[in-house]
């Protein structure tokens, strides 16, 4: 009878864990995003001035496990100066060696020295990616020609894939 009570609770924890959730491990990223980006203004007065801005670069991996290392990027931003306050809402992509690719919304609002970056898709091995960090600027160079500019952002944060 204890056998048959002990084989029907192994049956039962078992049955429980097979509905348990499967444990989606976190992984840290922490990259270099270099870019170069052609500025159109939209509107310019002293009271507001909206721009757009597209760019492209390539990102280069802080860590060891070399996430997002290599990934090449096409970014475009709608940013709002009213008043010397600016926000800015930005669509990046990153696509890996293999073709794969992420997109990633950054936001950022007036006195912040960091923004706030968060997945929102992912194809191939990053189909189903989700996460969140920040990023801030790093290094500005004086734009090479009229209506550009250069310069590298750092990004930190953590996501994680379905298993």
């Amino acid at each position: 009878m204890i056998i048959k009570e002990w084989r029907t609770g192994v049956a039962i924890l078992f049955g429980l864990l097979l509905f348990l959730p499967v444990a989606q491990a976190e992984e840290s990223f922490d990259c270099t995003h270099c870019r170069s980006w052609t500025i159109t203004i939209l509107s310019e007065t002293e009271e507001l001035t909206i721009t757009s801005v597209e760019g492209k670069g390539i990102i280069m991996s802080n860590l060891p496990n070399k996430v997002f290392d290599n990934m090449t990027t096409h970014l475009i931003t709608l940013s709002k100066n009213m008043a010397g306050k600016v926000t800015s809402l930005t669509y990046n992509k990153f696509m890996d060696p293999d073709g794969d690719f992420v997109i990633v919304e950054t936001t950022s609002a007036p006195g912040e020295t960091e923004s706030n970056c968060k997945f929102l898709q992912g194809t191939g091995k990053w189909k189903g990616i989700k996460g969140s960090g920040k990023f801030r600027p790093i290094t500005h160079g004086k734009p090479i020609t009229a209506g550009t500019s250069q310069g590298c952002s750092r990004w930190t944060g953590t996501f994680e894939l379905p298993k």
